[in-house]
């Protein structure tokens, strides 16, 4: 018999086994789905704790101070040097009129502060440059880059710097670094635990379909089948299973993803799981749909193995 015959008889088996064996049949696709959705809630909590360490690394950054007689046009120089380093994500530049405004603005209810200002006559304020790491471990480097010999290296003359706050600011970095490997390391932990367990239940339910088919298994052992065509029906059930779960799963998470949003957007600072939901779709479709397969037939392997040992 060709492969071609051989895998149409396994398939046709399989399907006929699937819908005749109805309550097993919704019964293992229930506890993949069950399984799936747990995996599509590790993929959104992995991707809310990203965001959220996102948004974190976004409000830390280094700012250069610059004396207030530096020439504009050497600070100017510096920015161009700064947005070249491959660290760099971007670089703001703050004149000195914007500081000063900045700054009445800040102060606009201390009367006295405001008057000693004005007694001033000049502006005492230098002006500064707001520099944004691609990553919030990249701050050092950017740091020894302004205080080293690269920054004359680059045509700029350092010697305009009067402060660079990093080395105030290095202990808040050096905590949200460790923050983010954490949370990664306990998305990956979570991740494993949560993935061991569905497989599991998952092997425990088509144990229990294979089972209840046992004496159709030894009937067909006793008259000769090769293993392809035992294993290869309940493989098959294994796989549809998986689609049906899959199917179930993805338009299961849109109302959930609605219900979740409504309270992410608020407390993890504007994110959205029904937009990430939709912009990843097909990803996440396409997960749900490889791990709903490869955890069926796997399964049905695994469960109909020690049948056809006997």
């Amino acid at each position: 018999m060709s492969l071609s015959s051989d895998l149409k008889r396994i398939t046709r088996s399989g399907l006929i086994n699937f819908y005749r064996n109805t309550f097993v049949s919704f019964a293992s696709v229930m506890m993949m789905t069950i399984t799936l959705l747990i995996i599509g809630a590790t993929i959104f909590m992995s991707a809310i704790l990203s965001f959220t360490i996102a948004n974190i690394e976004r409000k830390v950054d280094v700012n250069v101070y610059f004396y207030p007689n530096a020439p504009e046009s050497q600070i100017l120089d510096m920015k161009a040097a700064l947005e070249q380093l491959p660290q760099v994500a971007g670089v703001s530049y703050v004149s000195r009129a914007d500081a000063l405004a900045a700054f009445q603005e800040r102060h606009q209810n201390d009367y006295l502060t405001l008057q000693a200002l004005n007694e001033l006559g000049t502006n005492p304020l230098g002006a500064s440059l707001n520099i944004q790491a691609k990553d919030s471990e990249q701050y050092e480097s950017i740091a020894n880059f302004l205080s080293g010999d690269e920054t004359m290296e680059s045509g700029v003359n350092k010697n305009i710097i009067e402060k660079v706050n990093y080395y105030q600011n290095k202990e808040i970095i050096a905590r949200l670094n460790a923050l983010s490997n954490t949370v990664k390391k306990i998305g990956v932990i979570l991740t494993v635990i949560f993935v061991g367990l569905s497989v599991v239940v998952t092997l425990n339910t088509i144990r229990m379909a294979i089972y209840s088919a046992r004496e159709e298994i030894n009937v067909m052992r006793l008259v000769g089948a090769e293993n392809k065509y035992i294993q290869g029906p309940f493989m098959i059930e294994g796989i549809v299973s998986g689609l049906f779960a899959a199917v179930i799963t993805i338009i299961a998470l849109f109302p959930l993803t609605l219900w979740i949003s409504k309270y992410t957007v608020d407390f993890f600072g504007g994110l959205s799981l029904v937009k990430y939901y939709g912009d990843n779709f097909l990803q996440i479709f396409i997960i749900l749909l490889l791990v709903g397969i490869v955890l069926g037939a796997l399964s049905s392997i695994v469960a109909i193995r020690k049948y056809l040992s006997k």
